[in-house]
């Protein structure tokens, strides 16, 4: 039986798609809890629409990343940390506050979006974050730690 998933399942497909299962799991399990329907005529040419209309805004939603990218790979942030007079910090530095002077320099980007080389920064210098702006587009990040 052909059906199409309304959400992503695990080992069977992702939603929109158009998967063949066995009848009794399609009719026992997936349409009566809401995970997928009838693959009809009609059920077909909406999902074809969707896709079709997603497409379109995934690749608008990309060309916006990629200028967003682009502008954060040339921005460098300094952030000031309290330091002892051998170049260590008191405490550390982590995603938290690079999401805040990245925020201060206009971008609006979530601490979840920045992975950082190491979990915490204990130490002045130089240093660069990897930030996930959408699907597969990636900045990198350049940032400075210095003593306030």
């Amino acid at each position: 039986m052909d059906i199409i998933l309304k959400e992503d399942i695990d080992q069977l497909g992702s939603k929109n798609d158009i998967v063949t299962v066995k009848t009794g799991f399609a009719r026992n399990f997936l349409i009566p809890q809401g995970k997928a329907i009838a693959a009809t005529e009609s059920a077909r040419k909406i999902v074809a629409e969707v896709i079709r209309q997603q497409s379109h805004k995934e690749a608008k939603a990309i060309e916006a990343a990629q200028g967003i990218v682009d502008s954060l790979n040339n921005l460098s942030v300094k952030i000031g940390a309290k330091a002892g007079e051998s170049g260590k910090i008191f405490g550390s530095v982590n995603s938290i506050q690079l999401a805040e002077a990245i925020q201060n320099a206009g971008y609006d980007i979530d601490r979840k979006q920045i992975k950082l080389s190491s979990d915490a920064i204990k130490e002045l210098g130089s240093y660069e974050a990897t930030v996930k702006v959408y699907k597969e587009a990636t900045a990198t990040v350049k940032f400075e730690v210095v003593a306030e």
